[in-house]
């Protein structure tokens, strides 16, 4: 009897967790680029989807480690600020299917494209893109410790 019980809370717990990794939530944590030249944290903030840079190789200076300040944002007053921290993905909301109708700023250029993001078998899909997403470009995260 006691190993029913071990076997239903097993199973209990992996359900829980498949659904956690495919369900609404399954964006938020931190993610690394397949590349490994950028790596992002998402959260949600109200019913809205977010995220802030954490490390990025055209973010930083030489030494790897101190962040470049944001000198191609298009508002001079944002100008000085250290890009390491920044929100640079917003208002992504989930649909039922993908997070869609987001913003991502593109600090190294200074651009803001709309963009979609969706989670398949563990690899996160950001899409950014100028008018339709048929016109744009996806880069591949997986999680990040």
């Amino acid at each position: 009897m006691k190993f029913l019980k071990l076997i239903a809370i097993l199973l209990l717990i992996t359900a829980t967790r498949t659904f956690a990794q495919n369900g609404e939530s399954a964006i938020v944590g931190k993610w690394e680029s397949d590349k490994k030249d950028v790596r992002l944290e998402i959260f949600k903030q109200g019913d809205k989807y977010f995220g802030k840079y954490l490390w990025g190789n055209q973010i930083v200076e030489a030494d790897g480690i101190t962040s470049k300040k944001d000198v191609k944002n298009p508002d001079a007053k944002l100008r000085s600020r250290e890009l390491i921290g920044i929100i640079s993905l917003t208002d992504l909301k989930w649909d039922g299917d993908e997070y869609t109708g987001g913003r991502i700023y593109n600090a190294p250029s200074g651009d803001y494209y709309s963009c979609k993001a969706w989670v398949k078998e563990g690899k996160m899909y950001l899409r950014g893109y100028m008018g339709v997403s048929l016109l744009g470009k996806t880069a591949t995260f997986h999680r990040h410790n």
